[in-house]
């Protein structure tokens, strides 16, 4: 692993240890590299809507968590400024999805992230688009 790997992988651990929400969805990090991220989690009961299957709320939010690990982990605290999805499959209770953000560019204020969920199965059940503000502000003192 190369420094800027290191210290993006830095950057997450911090994160998830203060991030509760991320932590109450069960997120696990699977994998961080500078300006990607990809992470686990899996459906369970409370996350089900009124029709039996998750909540839109909850892979929008997975998929949040995925985009924010991305653009912040350059140590550059970095914003939602726009962020869109689609929802390509139904997610149903004992799924485990994985969310995959991957930086389309990288720039001095803004950054652009693509954030691909799949199921255990492999199969796509969203699509998640973000930009991100840059802040020029340090998350950790590295």
């Amino acid at each position: 692993m190369n420094e800027r790997d290191m210290q993006a992988q830095q950057v997450v651990t911090h994160m998830m240890e203060h991030d509760k929400f991320s932590q109450w969805l069960g997120i696990t990090v699977l994998e961080i590299k500078e300006g990607y991220s990809k992470i686990q989690m899996p459906i369970r009961d409370e996350m089900v809507n009124g029709f039996g299957i998750a909540h839109g709320g909850i892979a929008f939010s997975m998929a949040d968590s995925a985009f924010a690990f991305a653009c912040n982990n350059r140590n550059n605290l970095s914003v939602a400024l726009d962020t869109s999805i689609n929802f390509t499959k139904a997610v149903q209770v004992g799924d485990t999805l994985i969310a995959e953000a991957k930086e389309i560019h990288n720039g001095r204020s803004t950054g652009l992230y693509q954030i691909t969920i799949t199921n255990q199965h492999n199969e796509q059940v969203a699509h998640f688009k973000g930009t991100c503000f840059r802040t020029g502000k340090a998350l950790l003192p590295l």
